[in-house]
């Protein structure tokens, strides 16, 4: 049965954030299924500002009143799109909405498409986080990855980071990549950590639908050896100060992403631009809406020069889907969920999840807090089998 708790009404202290996605790539990498395509010339064109800013405009009768606590531009290849244009949309968004004195602004980035002393216009434009899409430190990988840099610009970029006073960054860091060896993968942790960055994003390559390596799957490492690599690349960045807090996320004392936990513990955010997903909570349980904005450019701008208000789909999620969208997300902390931000978030009281919880927690997946539950050990190495016994 799922429960409606007495709370379970409007957006309250629900935090909201901002996704804005620019989705050019210089080159299409083999392994991405983002939503990327490739640019055809020599720089985005700046119209597609105003698109973003039209887009903006049409979400913002459901978020009237409210305030913008993180902003995250993502791609695709932000760092494509100059430092003028951020500070345009930036100044043109704070005129729509309240933007939090805190806000966190990331900016995502690639270290070959940096020229020198564009972070410091992208730090005067607003923006006060980077995340580096290093991905590795080894040359034949990154050849092998599609990748447009090489580690010396990975080096230059993090030193424009910090002449620019960009101390905020992550970097991401995959492992797991076609024959690779553990030494190898090691190393790559170990270059990555002497950067110093606040923050590591460290994943595993996935063979993901739809992409170039799914058709045409290159030699990567076995279970056994992806999870030595991972479970021994995780002490060295335990080692080097980096905390584990969600199944790829690994950072500094409060340096936490703040965008990517307001995903994870079913936060709200508009979703702006071409492929863009949002969450928004209009009221509890059964108002609680999804968006998804056209993912081609063209079609994304051609549809905004229409009359209509909104464009993509639209739909709220079935109050028997909650407890699976919010464990789909919360489960990936490592610290898990209290059941007072579940009923916050979702409008529903615990009994909504408690048999798939207690039959999890025999399995040995889960175990109780005191303020909720958090997956064990063994539930983040079988994560999908944990979320998926919450499926209605």
């Amino acid at each position: 049965m799922n429960a409606v708790g007495a709370s379970a009404v409007g957006h309250g202290d629900i935090p909201l954030a901002l996704y804005v996605h620019l989705p050019w790539c210089v080159r299409k990498c083999p392994y991405c299924d983002f939503n990327s395509h490739q640019l055809k010339s020599a720089r985005p064109d700046a119209i597609y500002i105003d698109s973003l800013l039209r887009d903006f405009d049409a979400e913002l009768p459901l978020i009237a009143g409210r305030r913008i606590d993180t902003v995250f531009f993502g791609g695709g290849t932000p760092s494509l799109f100059a430092p003028e244009d951020f500070e345009r949309l930036l100044k043109e968004l704070r005129l729509r909405i309240a933007f939090a004195d805190d806000a966190e602004i990331t900016l995502e980035a690639n270290p070959g498409t940096i020229e020198r002393g564009r972070f410091a216009g992208y730090r005067d434009a607003g923006i006060n986080r980077v995340s580096l899409g290093a991905q590795t430190f080894a040359p034949h990988a990154l050849t092998r990855l599609g990748r447009i840099h090489s580690a010396e610009d990975t080096y230059r970029a993090v030193a424009e980071l910090r002449a620019a006073g960009l101390e905020n960054f992550n970097l991401d860091l995959m492992y797991a990549l076609p024959e690779q060896t553990l030494e190898e993968a090691l190393f790559d942790v170990r270059s990555a950590c002497a950067l110093e960055p606040t923050h590591i994003s460290y994943y595993q390559l996935t063979l993901e639908t739809g992409t170039v390596f799914h058709s045409r799957p290159p030699p990567l490492p076995d279970d056994d050896a992806a999870w030595r690599i991972q479970s021994e690349g995780q002490a060295l960045l335990a080692a080097a100060g980096y905390a584990q807090y969600e199944v790829s996320a690994y950072a500094r004392s409060d340096f936490r992403c703040r965008h990517n936990l307001n995903y994870w513990q079913f936060g709200d955010y508009v979703g702006i631009g071409a492929g863009a997903h949002g969450k928004l909570t209009e009221g509890m349980p059964d108002r609680i809406l999804r968006t998804a904005k056209p993912k081609q450019p063209r079609d994304f701008q051609e549809r905004l020069r229409q009359p209509a208000a909104a464009i993509g789909d639209r739909h709220h999620v079935a109050v028997r889907d909650l407890p699976f969208e919010f464990m789909l997300n919360a489960l990936r902390l490592n610290e898990g969920f209290s059941s007072r931000c579940f009923e916050a978030r979702t409008g529903l009281t615990a009994e909504a999840y408690e048999a798939p919880m207690r039959a999890s927690e025999s399995k040995g997946l889960v175990h109780a807090t005191d303020a909720g539950w958090k997956p064990t050990e063994l539930g983040g190495r079988f994560l999908n089998d944990l979320q998926e016994a919450f499926l209605p």
